[in-house]
């Protein structure tokens, strides 16, 4: 085994820049080799995947899981952005083998393609209630994108839509840089995801596995929200912008290669290796923080992309998220068939506060009659 080369770039620094700008540090690493190691925003050195049958590999390999309990002892959590150990919150991000197993089993029945196909109606309701009540000129950046997903994600578990305004100022603290704002959203979404009854709320309580407390299934319906808002919210402008200029692709292939070119974040969650670990012929030492280069690999793969990741980890709520996206464009060009942006595509600017967050339009403004 070998040691992977060090690459003296920073990858998790806050970005600006153009919709469709690439920064080349995912090229600069890709170039370095399919498995290298980078400085770690917490201190230390962290293992980055560049290659896309490596990443599937590390994707699903037992010894190189989520659990936070393994993450290097000098880290500071706060810095690192991790979530407690599964000792401490049990979630399906920080549980691995058997006992992720047994949640996720408690997790999928309520998001099954089925399920999500009779949410269809729903959801296009909802997309479409939004749109219309925004002004003939909207930056839909800078409400709809967060507002539409968190209405979908309280509808579902039967939480009241009337903390919808509640709940997406929590979202939008959720991009800041600041830590205390950070927790203070979290403390915000976990009081709403306990106020869900009815619906996909009570099935989850019903099915998690036994023993678990009314606290831990609050957390899971929090997990739920919380996960599905970063993830569509990240996406959707991103979406909007393309469907705003391109009228003939079909929704679900617009869908698909949005996805692809701007993944709801650049890099996987974070995971530790359990043991010492060989990928690729490179040595992981024992402890090691691995994630994989989601854009990177995304923008080189030949096989389907990892915009939900893959593995036993793969999102729960992907076709959810899918759905979503496909509804915001369905209901924009059926209804709004003159809309266009209100300056050229090339100015469209996307930001992120770096580290492993996403991405997110600067603006999106519209005009929805043309």
């Amino acid at each position: 085994m070998v040691e992977a080369p060090h690459v003296g770039v920073d990858p998790f620094g806050p970005t600006a820049r153009g919709i469709d700008e690439r920064d080349g540090t995912g090229d600069a690493l890709r170039a370095a080799g399919p498995v290298v190691q980078v400085d770690a925003p917490a201190g230390g050195r962290v293992w980055i995947v560049t290659d896309e049958d490596l990443a599937r590999q590390v994707l699903g390999d037992p010894r190189i899981v989520k659990d936070p309990a393994l993450a290097p002892p000098s880290w500071d959590r706060r810095t690192a952005g991790l979530e407690r150990t599964a000792a401490e919150q049990p979630s399906l991000t920080t549980l691995d083998g058997p006992e992720h197993a047994r949640l996720r089993r408690a997790h999928v029945p309520l998001l099954t393609g089925k399920r999500i196909r009779g949410q269809s109606e729903r959801v296009h309701a909802l997309a479409r209630e939004l749109l219309h009540g925004s002004p003939p000129e909207v930056d839909l950046a800078a409400d709809f994108t967060t507002r539409y997903p968190i209405t979908v994600l309280l509808d579902l578990p039967g939480v009241p839509l009337d903390h919808v305004d509640r709940a997406a100022a929590a979202c939008r603290l959720m991009f800041g840089a600041d830590p205390a704002d950070q927790g203070a959203a979290i403390a915000a979404l976990v009081e709403l995801g306990a106020a869900g009854r009815g619906g996909l709320s009570d099935e989850l309580r019903e099915r998690v596995p036994p023993g678990t407390t009314a606290d831990e299934v609050n957390y899971h319906l929090f997990a739920l929200i919380f996960a599905g808002q970063l993830t569509t919210d990240a996406s959707l402008g991103f979406v909007l912008a393309r469907a705003l200029v391109d009228r003939e692709t079909p929704v679900d292939e617009l869908v698909r290669q949005s996805l692809r070119s701007h993944p709801p974040a650049p890099f996987t969650l974070w995971r530790f290796t359990a043991t010492e670990v060989e990928v690729g012929g490179v040595r992981l030492p024992a402890r090691a923080p691995v994630l994989v280069d989601i854009e990177t690999v995304n923008a080189h793969a030949h096989g389907p992309d990892l915009a939900f990741g893959a593995g036993p980890h793969f999102c729960v709520g992907a076709r959810l998220a899918q759905l979503e996206l496909r509804a915001a464009v369905t209901v924009l060009r059926a209804d709004f068939p003159d809309a266009r942006l209100a300056i050229p595509y090339a100015d469209l600017r996307q930001h992120g506060i770096g580290g492993i967050q996403g991405r997110r339009l600067t603006a999106l403004p519209v005009r929805l009659h043309g």
